[in-house]
């Protein structure tokens, strides 16, 4: 464990010696214009999927998820959760099918333990709490009267 705190130490510190003598080629990296900077990264992408891969769907389907990528960007969706839900997931359904391989297909397993019940609760209030103050106000819109016009005074 010591070896690799080390070398993490030791690789900040020649990181640290190299780029500052870089820091004017890195300011210059910052002035270069989006469109060429975003057409770069595409292409080294494609070339690093198809490098990697040797595929021409694997290249299409980064491509893919590059445009999901976009839309969940503009339209201010995490996208951290997926990238989790994405390296997790497998490994979820993976033990999934293992616990109900082991207890004979009985979905009893997963509430059988306080800790799983306790874990299950907390994973629906994680999906149900972000909509509690959205139904609340609705709530209380519903139960306002409207205000009536008598006049300019109002």
């Amino acid at each position: 464990m010591w070896a690799l705190i080390a070398s993490l130490y030791l690789g900040n510190v020649l990181l640290l010696l190299l780029n500052l003598p870089l820091i004017r080629l890195w300011v210059k990296v910052l002035q270069i214009p989006r469109p060429v900077l975003y057409s770069a990264i595409l292409v080294f992408a494609t070339l690093g999927v198809y490098a990697v891969s040797g595929s021409v769907f694997q290249v299409l389907l980064a491509y893919a998820i590059g445009v999901i990528g976009f839309f969940m960007r503009r339209y201010d969706f995490p996208i951290a959760p997926v990238i989790l839900g994405l390296i997790l997931g497998p490994m979820m359904e993976e033990q999934f099918r293992r616990a109900l391989s082991l207890a004979n297909g009985d979905f009893g397993v997963f509430v059988s333990r306080p800790l799983t019940v306790v874990l299950l609760s907390l994973a629906v209030l994680a999906l149900v709490v972000p909509y509690v103050p959205r139904l609340l106000a609705r709530g209380k819109a519903d139960r306002v009267p409207a205000k009536v016009a008598l006049g300019e005074d109002d």
